[in-house]
């Protein structure tokens, strides 16, 4: 067979192929589509619905200082839930992204101690929060004797997010190109210099999912704080008692009197949780364009 032959061949065959593959792509990408704007349309009706629900019911009396069963406030709740989320970052984050930072940096690749820790942190994450609940409050309610209280609830959620910042930090870590490490090594630069101002910074987007992934489930998180940190309707100082937007939600549709106070309550614990998403993301840019 000649040349030409052969390369009419080629061509007679690969054009099929070449079109199947088209339509394999047009597909999947429609399929894509198709997931997103599902899941965009469900996430944009129940944010419709709760507003709609909600908002004709905000009053300023639900803002008062002093809780009453008229007003039902929620002032003390938001405090509390703005405390309750401080001190759970204060204490996961920093053990996460260092314990990250570990793992992905300084520990040998595949040795006993890190795929020990990688199944550990994965089984916690899946485990349940009225597990943590439990746990939280044999722990630190009972034998270390801090009575519910926002330190008990802080310290019970920290255990909870803190597998996923942990996996979170370690996979983003590995995610920066190798390339990074050995050009900074070439100029000179330490193992420490190297991962806190050149990796570190290209890894602070897949760190900030995991933080805003833990402020969601913080602020939304009902079972774990009720047999930790109590339903007082007060504003509640680190060891005692105090309710948070979740808890009061609860409370309320619970008592069945207050369902319209309810979902005025979720408005307002909707839009807190997006103002510290949209704050996380703004300090953590800042991080990012610094480093």
């Amino acid at each position: 067979m000649s040349a030409l032959a052969r390369s009419h061949s080629l061509v007679d065959l690969s054009v099929p192929t070449i079109h199947r593959r088209r339509w394999g792509s047009i597909l999947l990408k429609a399929l894509c589509w198709l997931a997103g704007i599902i899941t965009m349309g469900i996430l944009a009706l129940i944010v419709i619905y709760i507003c709609v629900r909600g908002i004709p019911h905000l009053k300023p009396s639900m803002f008062e200082v002093r809780y009453t069963s008229r007003n039902v406030s929620m002032l003390h709740a938001i405090l509390n839930t703005l405390s309750m989320t401080g001190l759970s970052l204060l204490f996961s984050v920093p053990v996460g992204v260092f314990g990250g930072i570990y793992l992905a940096e300084y520990a040998r690749p595949g040795s006993r101690l890190v795929r020990l820790v990688r199944v550990t942190a994965e089984t916690l994450a899946g485990i349940p929060s009225i597990i943590y609940a439990l746990f939280g409050m044999l722990a630190f309610v009972v034998t270390l004797k801090m009575g519910i209280s926002v330190l008990s609830g802080a310290l019970t959620l920290a255990l909870m997010t803190l597998p996923l910042i942990l996996r979170q930090t370690e996979e983003s870590l590995l995610a920066v190109p190798l390339s990074y490490r050995e050009g900074s090594f070439g100029l000179g630069a330490g193992k420490l210099r190297t991962t806190i101002r050149i990796v570190l910074p290209v890894a602070m987007p897949g760190i900030l999912a995991a933080v805003l992934l833990s402020i969601g489930r913080i602020s939304g998180e009902t079972a774990a704080l009720i047999y930790t940190a109590g339903t007082a309707t007060r504003i509640a100082g680190a060891l005692e008692s105090g309710r948070t937007l979740s808890v009061h939600l609860y409370q309320l549709q619970q008592e069945g009197r207050f369902i319209v106070e309810a979902f005025a309550v979720a408005v307002v614990l909707l839009v807190i949780v997006v103002l510290m998403n949209a704050l996380s993301s703004l300090i953590a840019r800042k991080l990012t364009t610094k480093g």
